[in-house]
């Protein structure tokens, strides 16, 4: 089941996405969650946010301990993440924020 923090990720992600779609037909990002660090012992979820044009990507983490939190990092498709991430409160990555992060970066 989907707990409430994912939800709202989720939610914004959806709206962000739509509006892009809409705005920006070159972009068309797509997303993936995915909760498999879990079978790794991480709990964490994790969203993906790529544009295949590009092969740019965001990636988003959700951890357990601290769900009002959220970890982020822009890189690319075909590279490992770095090792050091942001981070934003959950409440600050609205639906607007994360339209703005996908018009920037993969534009």
């Amino acid at each position: 089941m989907i707990d409430k923090y994912l939800k709202q990720l989720c939610d914004n992600v959806t709206d962000a996405h739509s509006r892009i779609k809409q705005d920006f037909k070159e972009i068309d990002p797509v997303v993936g969650v995915s909760q498999k660090m879990r079978d790794s012992g991480i709990a964490a979820d994790v969203m993906t946010i790529d544009c295949l044009r590009s092969g740019k990507r965001i990636i988003i983490i959700l951890h357990d301990q601290q769900p009002n939190i959220v970890s982020y990092q822009f890189t690319f498709k075909a590279q490992d993440p770095a090792e050091q991430f942001e981070q934003t409160p959950l409440a600050e990555l609205s639906a607007d924020k994360l339209y703005d992060w996908m018009e920037s970066y993969f534009s």
